[in-house]
């Protein structure tokens, strides 16, 4: 086969489509005395058609030469990209049938052939693997607050270590993410391909509310749906009568879910409940691409925050040692998905009104009410920072001020605040509106993170028990001046996005409060 056509039909290959996934029951590894294939010089123009510099630079190193001789190493390759569907990503992205189908013939290849392959073997594989490594897509293009830094793979060094000591599986298993979340993803995947086909119809209900001990005919495909979830282990009553073995069954259902476990059927369970066994496994998938998103080891001592759970823990040495429920920010004012160090506790904090929050609420207020801000305890400051009565306030230049909100307990920020670096200008902090705790939604703020009882937080922070006292800290607080402290034990924050997992042999699900699932699904698919 002489070199052009050779050149049109790497162009075919890489162009192919989705095609049928072929059987590899009938392949099996060689006899050991078997002749494998012989080691080919490239011609680099071939290498070049694929616009690769990973693919270049990886076979500069190896000589220009072929490199997947080892039937063994063509195997394993070839059974995890088939494979990969255990892990959110899609075999056909990676040319798997035909793949597959060259495998066949390898014996009978020419030399111009196994060329052919070992170059299309490279790309598929050194594809999947950064797909594993660091996602198939970048969040930086998919979202304008998402400030996560993605970790190139090394191709050429994974490669050559894999050949080098031939441990290709475990070089594969190196590119995975650390995350703990990630293994139990993995594991919800898996679980939810137990489930058989979903046959259940949708419940609907015309009332606002359906309460224990009273009968509505949406409860027969209530029963059917917990039937199928697991939730509800007997099929002997399905019928319109909403009995106390149905109602410990949904009260299971719901805290899966993330929702109070009331036993009462509302609007977000019968939402839950809709969702399809389907709709779940995108989710999972979903899921999965954003953990590639971070693949490098998580700091020794770190604070995660799960968006969609309203939940923020403090893992020290791989050990919990505090948990608490936070309010996030409004879908209108999302709260950023970051990483970051914590820098800075601040004790009675002032707060400077921020842009967004001066131009759609406060301005208005301030255009009806003069003294609207004085009753919040807000002042308004000029360029010489001198504060100015509000009845002298220039409404039509309000941006030429600047408005600040005094220390105390009725402050915005409450009685403290965490600082860390980021571009979005958010913070940890207490909260005026504590109450706000105890609602299932607290999808609430402008944008930063409010914690529930945050001095305890503060406290753990400051990692000086004798110095900083619960005690200490109520006196700190009781002066009303601002006094900012150093974090010196080091903590990162990793401020993340995440609406399933496996707890425990069990599928856990939370409401996509921001509504990423199934868009970030179909661009993975597509």
């Amino acid at each position: 086969m002489n070199r052009y056509c050779l050149f049109v039909v790497l162009l075919a290959l890489l162009s192919c489509k989705k095609e049928s996934i072929l059987d590899l029951d009938t392949f099996k590894i060689s006899n050991s005395n078997d002749k494998e294939g012989e080691v080919i010089e490239i011609d680099t123009t071939l290498i070049s058609v694929f616009r690769n510099k990973s693919i270049s630079d990886f076979y500069s190193s190896r000589d220009n030469q072929t490199v997947w001789q080892s039937e063994k190493n063509r195997k394993i390759i070839i059974e995890r990209i088939k494979n990969c569907e255990s892990e959110g990503l899609n075999p056909s992205d990676y040319s798997i049938s035909k793949l597959l189908e060259l495998e066949k013939k390898f014996t009978e290849f020419e030399e111009s052939e196994q060329v052919n392959y070992d170059l299309l073997l490279t790309y598929n594989f050194q594809k999947y693997l950064n797909h594993l490594h660091s996602g198939k897509l970048d969040p930086k293009k998919l979202y304008t607050n998402w400030d996560l830094s993605i970790e190139k793979l090394d191709i050429k060094t994974v490669l050559n270590d894999a050949l080098e000591k031939d441990s290709l599986a475990g070089e594969i298993q190196k590119c995975q993410p650390k995350a703990l979340t990630y293994g139990k993803l993995i594991k919800a995947l898996s679980l939810i391909n137990e489930f058989p086909e979903d046959k259940t119809e949708p419940v609907v209900t015309s009332d606002e509310k359906i309460e224990p001990k009273t009968t509505n005919p949406a409860i027969v495909a209530v029963k059917k749906k917990l039937l199928y979830w697991k939730d509800l282990e007997s099929n002997d009553s399905i019928t319109s009568y909403y009995d106390s073995e149905t109602v410990e069954a949904l009260k299971k259902f719901q805290t899966r879910h993330g929702l109070i476990s009331d036993g009462v059927i509302g609007k977000s369970t019968v939402t839950a409940l809709n969702f399809t066994k389907e709709d779940r496994k995108h989710q999972i998938i979903a899921n999965l691409e954003r953990w590639r998103w971070y693949s490098k080891p998580f700091a020794p001592n770190y604070v995660l925050i799960n968006i969609p759970n309203y939940s923020l823990t403090v893992v020290e040495n791989q050990n919990t040692t505090m948990s608490k429920r936070i309010v996030v920010g409004k879908s209108k004012r999302k709260t950023p998905v970051l990483t970051s160090v914590l820098q800075t506790v601040v004790f009675n904090p002032t707060w400077t009104v921020p842009p967004t929050i001066l131009k759609e609420d406060l301005i208005p207020e301030l255009i009806q009410n003069r003294n609207a801000l004085k009753n919040k305890g807000i002042g308004i400051y000029d360029s010489k920072n001198n504060e100015i009565d509000p009845v002298k306030w220039d409404s039509s230049r309000p941006r030429g001020y600047r408005y600040v909100q005094k220390p105390g307990y009725y402050n915005a920020l409450g009685v403290v605040k965490i600082n860390f670096p980021n571009r979005y200008s958010v913070y940890l902090h207490d909260t005026n509106h504590r109450n706000l705790f105890d609602r299932n939604d607290r999808s609430l703020s402008s944008g930063c993170v409010r914690i529930e009882k945050p001095l305890e937080f503060a406290q753990l922070l400051l990692d000086n028990p004798k110095k900083y006292s619960a005690e200490k800290i109520d006196s700190i607080v009781a002066t009303k001046e601002t006094l900012f402290l150093g974090i010196k034990k080091r903590y990162a924050i990793y401020q993340w996005y995440w609406t399933a997992w496996c707890e425990d042999g069990k599928l856990i699900f939370r409401n996509d409060i921001y509504n990423l699932d199934a868009g970030l699904y179909a661009q993975l698919r597509n």
